[in-house]
């Protein structure tokens, strides 16, 4: 898939978006603060990976279409997203709340 140079100047201000937006957050601000504060520097280096599909008219009208009769509480795009992450959902009936909170509990 060729880029044209919109859709690249688009694809850098998303990054400078994301940059920005982690640079003035008030509660990241303050969580370094408290970690300087314990006597250490912070070095934050986050990666972002930005991921493009290109998307035929028609295919998106009908995905829009089947979508809205989806049931459950994720939808195709939220899978394709988790995915990404390399996170799967196995059953979409589980409670993932449920699931997460066993899996943290450490205190057995």
């Amino acid at each position: 898939m060729a880029l044209n140079q919109n859709v690249k100047n688009l694809i850098q201000k998303l990054g400078e978006a994301i940059h920005e937006s982690v640079s003035e957050s008030e509660h990241i601000a303050g969580v370094v603060k408290n970690i300087r504060e314990q006597g250490f520097d912070v070095l934050l280096m986050l990666e972002a990976t930005i991921g493009l599909n290109e998307v035929d008219l028609d295919e998106a009208e009908e995905v829009e279409g089947e979508e809205e009769g989806v049931e459950g509480p994720f939808t195709s795009t939220d899978l394709n997203f988790l995915k990404s992450l390399r996170i799967s959902v196995s059953d979409e009936n589980e409670d993932v709340s449920d699931e997460n909170e066993d899996e943290m509990d450490t205190t057995s």
